[in-house]
């Protein structure tokens, strides 16, 4: 920034302003006060930072009125546990939902720079993985939109899962660095800390309770991060918990005596409970730190919560502890905060007291879980023997619970005896590896249990938790998921919002996403489809230029842009994406020149990341690669096709890539993705879906219709029997799976050795083997829908229409929607607007 510019915005504290003057003096202030770098620098990324201290001014405003609110109208308050949240940049959210971006623009203009640009600044917190972080997060904004009196409960990871590079050996793993600097949106509350207890043994007390002592204790910390709420005076917040240890842990002895390490042993061990998202657990170590971060989560969280029921009791009438499940609903997201249950028994009956029936009752009434998963292997199985070692009463108390369900089936269901052995929480089955169930421990402790898709719910009632409907039948729900509209169309595709603004009249769809089926009457109007086309064309201009940016390669914005971003797994199919896009290059190579002429041109862009240890994932992102370095360069066919893997997929980038979409894949194997929540986003921003009947894709098929969704594949009821015809030998390939794979085996894509990941397609048994996932079967029925693809997107018209009613029909997977069922159906709270 040009010295004088600055020089001309005197620096005056004024948080509350919406006056553009006013803001740029806050900056300002915040520049020359609060600085973070030294005086006279003022370049986009010391803009940034006082842009969003200026922003947090008036967040922080409303945080202490809301919480100020909520202290005195003592609502029942929900408690979010998740082990992820995938926020995404905050600037552009922030003031988006405040109302304020207007301003802030004109504000920043000032200093000569551009609001947009600033935010381009912003690293994306490190938080999550995938759609698990991204749903906390959407949750949590509709949470705050419709003034819901709730907390969101995770870790502060240092260095997240880790950042994406794409090297010539495939995918490479580095730590995230968003906290290299600092967070401008986190409050550290020194006031808020707690103890949490790892290892040690149980002492009997002369009265007969218990107490677990020794071993170590590490402190948490919270981190609050503002939510606020869109068109609301209400923001809530994401608190964030970090390991510390204390002055008093670090033996100035030993260090002085040359021993710096054991000198610090118990602030390292610390540090590391908060370095990384999910760690490697191969070892027994990995198992243990794995499960310590699961544990301090919980932990810390509880403490939080019972210490602010505390806080308000003696103003109660009562007082009474039987009140708490009347102020406290805490959520389980997903299997990871399983130890919530038995921490909050423990603190109930050791800490407070309390009788086992008491405390049983009061955790039950107070806990949910939602199932995210069908997989075996993400369905939580603790070793026994870790479990004790780390957390010695809380597996005195899983025993517990565990003998007490056995107890209930025997005396009160004789039917279901037979079914106790895959109902119990404790397996030992295997004496070598007796194991905790978690799944089945949330099952058993929760009063309520939800699925994310009304096919995923009907599964897990009909299938995996069966045995439980029988003897619950009330307890099991469905709440498919939904995502933000805010950040998700608003704003992030301005262009199309602003269209759908001026055709509705209103801009009220952003809070009640309904109202787009009012687009449905102007699906044939030519001036919708003018100004509808020119919107996405502008998208798909802005993410060629980041494709061409982060990744070298041109892309033409007229042909069809086809994406597929999620997490790489073998269940979510990116393999059969890219053995389709190996056989159209066999195709297109085989056609003359005129031939070529008649095809429908299109870009195929892979995105995810694949877990460090899960090498097929990574076999995949090499095998992308590796194809669009051969197609994106052979001048015969890359006018017609080109492939490209989008490196370090997260929320900003995915922010650029979905409003510029025209057709998603959803393709993973039926019956095994929970819901999805990118084919929501995708739809939402006028993009068409091909995918099979998995997931909420059933859903969303039938709210934007059937001729506007490209479906294919296998139904989730015939895949048991698929796989079973193939262990039989009954499976016949389809020639064209068999060109795709030979072409790959030729070495047309480069000498890396893919038999290993051909052979996971091939033999006729076993997880890995055998074509699990039914890739080979599914292949031709996919081809044909991406022949269909083709010729639809040549009628211009047709397909202008089937965009605009995808986006149509996308009213229902608003989180506002699933949200309003949670508070009412599971959590019993209210709204509880700041007036």
């Amino acid at each position: 920034m040009p010295e004088s510019a600055a020089e001309k915005v005197k620096p005056a504290a004024s948080p509350a302003s919406e006056k553009p003057a006013d803001i740029a003096g806050n900056i300002s202030y915040h520049a020359q006060y609060n600085p973070h770098f030294s005086p006279h620098a003022f370049g986009p990324e010391e803009a940034f930072y006082a842009t969003a201290e200026s922003v947090r001014d008036r967040l922080i405003e409303r945080w202490n009125d809301t919480y100020l609110h909520f202290h005195k109208t003592d609502p029942k308050q929900t408690y979010y546990l998740s082990m992820e949240y995938l926020q995404g940049r905050a600037l552009t959210n922030a003031v988006g939902n405040l109302g304020i971006t207007g301003a802030y623009a004109e504000a920043v203009k000032k200093f000569g720079y551009e609001l947009e640009a600033l935010a381009g600044q912003e690293k994306d917190a490190a938080l999550g993985n995938g759609g698990l972080g991204r749903l906390a997060s959407c949750f949590l904004d509709s949470m705050a939109t419709l003034n819901l009196p709730a907390w969101g409960y995770g870790l502060r990871y240092r260095y997240g899962l880790f950042k994406q590079h794409i090297t010539k050996e495939g995918q490479e793993e580095i730590a995230e660095d968003w906290l290299d600097k600092f967070s401008p949106w986190e409050i550290p509350r020194h006031d808020v800390v707690f103890p949490v207890r790892f290892f040690g043994h149980v002492e009997i007390l002369p009265d007969g309770s218990r107490k677990w002592v020794g071993g170590e204790v590490l402190k948490a910390l919270a981190y609050d991060v503002p939510i606020p709420g869109y068109k609301t005076k209400n923001a809530i917040s994401l608190r964030l918990w970090e390991a510390k240890a204390t002055a008093e842990d670090f033996n100035l002895f030993q260090f002085n005596d040359g021993q710096y390490e054991s000198a610090a042993q118990l602030h390292a061990r610390a540090q590391q409970i908060c370095a990384v998202l999910y760690p490697g657990d191969a070892t027994e170590e990995g198992k243990l730190l794995r499960l310590k971060q699961q544990f301090f989560l919980c932990s810390a969280s509880l403490q939080d919560m019972i210490a602010r029921f505390k806080e308000r009791k003696a103003d109660r009438v009562s007082g009474k502890w039987s009140e708490f499940p009347t102020k406290v609903a805490v959520q389980l997201n997903d299997t990871h905060p399983t130890l919530a249950i038995p921490e909050l028994m423990r603190l109930l009956m050791d800490e407070e007291g309390l009788g086992w029936d008491e405390a049983w009752d009061i955790t039950y009434r107070t806990i949910s879980y939602t199932n995210h998963t069908v997989l075996p292997e993400a369905l939580e199985k603790w070793s026994q023997i870790v479990m004790r070692k780390l957390l010695p009463r809380h597996m005195e108390i899983i025993e517990e619970i565990d003998k007490r369900f056995r107890e209930l089936v025997i005396s009160k269901h004789k039917e279901m005896e037979g079914k106790i052995d895959s109902m119990k929480v404790l397996d030992s089955s295997n004496p070598q590896k007796p194991v905790v169930r978690m799944a089945n421990l949330c099952v058993v402790s929760s009063h309520s249990v939800n699925g994310v898709a009304e096919l995923h719910s009907n599964i897990l009632k009909q299938e995996l938790f069966a045995d439980y409907v029988s003897i619950w039948p009330t307890k099991f729900q469905n709440k498919t998921n939904g995502i933000t509209p805010r950040r998700w169309l608003k704003f992030c595709n301005p262009e199309l919002s602003e269209i759908i603004t001026k055709w509705l009249k209103t801009d009220q769809w952003t809070s009640d996403l309904d109202l787009l089926t009012g687009l449905r009457k102007f699906a044939d109007d030519e001036k919708l489809h003018a100004e509808w086309a020119a919107a996405k064309l502008s998208c798909k201009k802005r993410l060629a230029k980041h494709v061409l940016d982060v990744t070298g390669v041109t892309i033409d914005p007229t042909s069809l842009f086809d994406i597929q971003i999620k997490r790489i797994h073998e269940y979510k199919r990116q393999l059969l994406n890219i053995l389709g896009a190996v056989y159209r290059y066999k195709k297109l190579k085989e056609m003359s020149a005129e031939e070529r002429q008649k095809v429908t041109p299109r870009t195929v862009m892979v995105g995810g990341k694949a877990f460090a240890t899960y090498t097929n994932a990574k076999r995949i992102v090499k095998l992308v690669n590796d194809v669009g370095a051969v197609v994106n360069n052979d001048p015969e066919v890359n006018k017609y096709l080109k492939v490209v893997f989008i490196p370090n997929y997260n929320v900003s980038v995915a922010e650029v890539l979905i409003p510029g979409s025209e057709l998603s894949q959803h393709i993973s194997t039926a019956g095994m993705e929970a819901s999805g929540t990118s084919n929501m986003k995708f739809s939402l921003n006028g993009c068409v879906i091909i995918g099979t009947l998995d997931g909420a894709n059933v859903e969303i098929r039938e709210e934007v219709g059937e001729d506007n969704f490209f479906l294919f594949g296998a139904e989730a009821h015939q895949v048991a029997g698929l796989r079973k015809d193939r262990e039989n030998g009954l499976f016949k390939p389809d020639p064209r799976f068999e060109e795709a794979k030979q072409l790959i085996r030729s070495g047309a894509f480069g000498s890396y050795d893919y038999e290993p990941l051909l052979d996971s397609l091939e033999g006729n048994s076993g997880f890995g083997r055998g074509d699990y996932f039914l890739v080979g079967y599914d292949f031709p029925s996919y081809i044909d829908a991406q022949d269909r693809v083709d010729a639809a997107y040549k009628d211009k018209k047709k397909w202008t229409k089937m965009s605009i009613l995808n986006t149509a029909g996308s009213g229902k997977f608003s989180s506002d929607r699933t949200i309003a069922q949670y508070a009412k159906e599971i959590w019993d709270i209210k709204a509880s607007p700041v007036v």
